[in-house]
């Protein structure tokens, strides 16, 4: 691998800002200071440092976050906090970004990437990929309201949404309940119970395809994914 892709792979810069680096000597292979841009080196056994610090070289990361309410599923905003501010520089870096969207009061699993072949094939409509919610409602949820996710509900524009599994953890003037979705409309859960009649007044994302928020996650604590995660999430 030419070493100017390694180091921006890494998240030291754009090629040109590795050039720079280059050019300043702050750039050692196996401890000889290297200022070609164009030298292939072996990123699995060759070693690598800028400024002293060595580089541990990544293509692509993934990580794991209980995202907190009031946080946005964003990579930059002028006036909110986002998910990838959470983040330690060393992992800002890479450039992650969330895949799909929580809304700001919405809490639970988000996985942040840069792998963008990753986050198509789960976000693809066509993939079918479950995302399963814990939710408390304002309002009596009854089986009637499961057989209509089940056959599909209307929304507020006129949208009919894909077959939906409700599970009824408990019904009274104020439900809980857990529901599975196969898309990402705007809002879509709560829209689905206004369609109702029913308000959410409470919503956290427990599951993506096979991967589950970890319990031990608190409220904006993150991460990396386990290879056995990983390769769960890849040959879903």
């Amino acid at each position: 691998m030419r070493l100017d892709k390694m180091l921006a792979n890494s998240g030291y810069g754009s090629r040109k800002d590795v050039k720079a680096l280059l050019k300043q000597g702050a750039v050692s292979v196996d401890g000889v200071p290297v200022k070609d841009p164009s030298l292939h080196v072996d990123p699995e056994s060759g070693s690598v440092t800028v400024l002293g610090e060595t580089v541990d070289y990544k293509e692509f990361i993934y990580v794991m976050m209980n995202k907190p309410p009031g946080v946005i599923s964003a990579t930059e905003d002028t006036r909110d906090r986002t998910v990838v501010d959470l983040l330690p520089f060393e992992l800002r870096r890479f450039k992650p970004f969330p895949v799909g969207r929580l809304d700001k009061d919405t809490e639970g699993l988000l996985l942040l990437t840069n792998d963008g072949k990753l986050s198509h094939e789960l976000l693809s409509p066509k993939k079918h990929v479950g995302k399963t919610y814990y939710a408390v409602i304002e309002g009596e949820v009854t089986e009637e309201d499961g057989e209509a996710f089940r056959q599909g509900v209307t929304l507020d524009d006129g949208y009919v949404t894909k077959p939906a599994e409700l599970r009824i953890l408990h019904s009274a003037l104020e439900s809980e309940i857990e529901l599975t979705i196969t898309e990402g409309k705007f809002h879509q859960v709560k829209r689905m119970f206004e369609a109702r009649g029913k308000r959410v007044t409470y919503l956290k994302r427990l599951t993506m395809g096979p991967l589950q928020l970890d319990p031990e996650l608190g409220a904006g604590v993150w991460r990396e994914l386990t290879e056995e995660e990983l390769l769960e999430l890849k040959n879903r």
